[in-house]
């Protein structure tokens, strides 16, 4: 039913991102599907923002992601689940629909933060990737 599989995992939140990530697992499983397992560092937005900090810190924080991302997967993905590992930069949700549509998934599997007074019901990206996917998001709480 699924081939493609697109999970977009938050590496600050790891204890909750491996149940997302089980959950994953288990639909790869039972489909044989591939699982696209991604991590996005956000961008600075203004430019002013960014002057604060060295040249390279996006670079070094797009290579620490990856290498989060790696001992990540390793830790909590079988070795006989056919998995990619993918870091995107910019806008949280707008990476994860990109994303979508690149590596031709036919599902998203991410988590909601526990909702705030700012975000009700589900947090504010996986509200807007719900909300602007063409294609079934499976959202783990």
């Amino acid at each position: 039913m699924y081939k493609d599989i697109l999970v977009s995992v938050d590496l600050g939140n790891t204890e909750h991102e491996a149940r997302v990530l089980k959950t994953a697992v288990d639909y790869a499983h039972t489909f044989g599907s591939r699982l696209h397992i991604m991590t996005v560092v956000p961008d600075y937005g203004m430019s002013i923002v960014g002057g604060f900090f060295p040249k390279e810190h996006e670079k070094e924080a797009m290579d620490h992601a990856n290498q989060a991302l790696h001992a990540f997967v390793k830790e909590h993905v079988p070795a006989e689940i056919r998995h990619r590992h993918i870091v995107g930069h910019g806008s949280i949700y707008r990476e994860i629909l990109r994303y979508a549509d690149v590596t031709k998934a036919d599902l998203i599997v991410l988590s909601a933060a526990l909702p705030g007074p700012e975000d009700y019901l589900i947090g504010p990206n996986a509200a807007r990737v719900v909300r602007h996917a063409n294609i079934s998001v499976l959202v783990v709480r």
